[in-house]
C-alpha cells in the first residue's frame, strides 16, 4: 500500500475548498482519494453516503471539529470522485429487484476493507468512525468485522439492511431511478430536485449550496451514475446485517432526523437496538442531509460521544 498526493480545489456552497488531496493504495486494486484537516491527535474518519464525495461533508462542520483537536479525514469511496472506479456495467432496476449481480459486484464488506486499508496507509491503529447513510453502513461493518480498529462509532441517517426497515419512501425511489444526467446542467438540476425532496423540512433549503456541491461532484467525476448504481448494488447485495451488528463493541451513537424520506427513521431504531449499549439521538426537523442549522448540534453530539469513549478507553485512542 502506498500514499501519493496532488493538488485539487473545489469551491462553493460551504463545501470543501482548496487543500491537498492524497491518493492511497488501500489494496486489492483500489486507490482512495482523501483529504485531512486539523492538526489534532484524535483521528476522526468521515465516511460519505451513496454517490457522495468527500466534499459532501461540509467544511462548516469539519472546521469546528478540527478546532476541537480532531484530525479530520474525508475520502471518496470506491466508484465515486477521484477514487478507483470499476468498469463493469451496473445492474438495472430489474436486476436489483431480482438480486442479479455481476460477478465483480462488491458489497459493504469490501468497502469496509477499503476503509481499513486507508487506516493502514495512514498508520492509524484505530480511529473514530462517523458515517452517514451508506457511509453509516460501511462504518457499522468496519466496527463489526474489525473491532480493534474502531475507537467509537457514529451512524448517521443509516440502517441495518433489514427488510421493511429504513426504506426510502416510494416517491424517493421514483426520483432515484430517473434518467441519468447527460451533462453537468442536468446533473445539477437532478441533485437540486432530489435534495429538495429529501432535505430537512425543519430547516431552510439552501439551493445554491446543493447546486455548488453537485457542480463539484460532476467536475471531479463526470457522469457519476454508473458508480452510484454499483454502490447501490453493493448495499442491496449485503442484505440484512442485523445479526452482524451484534458483534459491534465500540461505543456507538446513532443519529437520525425525524423527517427522513431516504432512510426511514425505523432504520435508526433498529440499528440502536442491534448494537449493545448504543445510544439513539433524534434531531427534530432533520431529513436526509446536513443543513447548516444542524452543524452546531451535530458537532456537540460527536465531540461529547468521542470524548466520553476516550475517557473510558485505552490511552492511545
Amino acid at each position: 500500500m502506498r500514499e501519493a498526493s496532488r493538488s485539487d480545489s473545489m469551491g462553493g456552497g460551504g463545501r470543501a475548498t482548496g487543500g491537498q488531496d492524497q491518493l492511497a493504495d488501500v489494496g486489492r486494486g483500489v486507490t482512495l482519494c482523501y483529504r485531512r484537516s486539523g492538526g489534532g491527535e484524535i483521528p476522526l474518519v468521515l465516511i460519505a453516503g451513496l454517490g457522495q464525495q468527500m466534499h459532501d461533508w461540509p467544511d462548516g462542520l469539519c472546521a469546528p471539529l478540527a478546532d476541537l483537536g480532531y484530525n479530520v479525514i474525508r475520502f471518496d469511496n470506491r466508484d465515486v470522485g477521484k477514487s478507483t472506479h470499476f468498469g463493469f456495467r451496473p445492474p438495472g432496476p430489474v436486476d436489483l429487484l431480482r438480486k442479479r449481480w455481476h460477478t465483480d459486484q462488491y458489497d459493504l464488506a469490501d468497502m469496509a476493507a477499503d476503509t481499513v486499508g486507508l487506516l493502514d496507509v495512514l498508520g492509524l491503529n484505530s480511529a473514530h468512525l462517523v458515517g452517514m447513510s451508506m457511509g453509516g453502513m460501511i462504518a457499522q461493518t468496519v466496527a463489526a468485522r474489525y473491532p480493534d480498529r474502531v475507537a467509537s462509532l457514529t451512524s448517521i441517517m443509516s440502517t441495518t439492511g433489514a427488510p421493511r426497515v429504513g426504506r426510502p419512501a416510494l416517491s424517493t425511489w421514483r426520483l432515484m431511478f430517473g434518467r441519468p444526467a447527460r451533462n453537468r446542467d442536468e446533473h445539477i438540476a437532478s441533485a437540486v430536485r432530489m435534495y429538495r425532496h429529501i432535505s430537512s423540512r425543519g430547516y431552510p433549503f439552501d439551493e445554491s449550496a446543493v447546486a455548488a456541491a453537485a457542480a463539484a461532484t460532476w467536475d471531479r467525476d463526470p457522469r457519476p451514475a454508473a458508480g452510484v448504481g454499483r454502490q447501490l448494488a453493493g448495499i442491496l447485495k449485503s442484505g440484512d446485517r442485523t445479526a452482524e451488528l451484534g458483534a459491534v463493541a465500540a461505543p456507538t451513537l446513532v443519529v437520525h432526523g425525524d423527517r427522513d424520506l431516504m432512510v426511514n427513521p425505523t432504520g435508526a431504531t433498529r440499528t440502536a437496538r442491534a448494537i449493545a449499549g448504543a445510544r439513539l439521538h433524534t434531531l427534530p426537523g432533520m431529513g436526509h442531509d446536513l443543513p447548516v442549522g444542524v452543524w452546531p448540534a451535530l458537532t456537540d453530539l460527536l465531540d461529547t460521544h468521542i470524548r466520553t469513549a476516550r475517557s473510558t478507553d485505552a490511552p492511545h485512542r
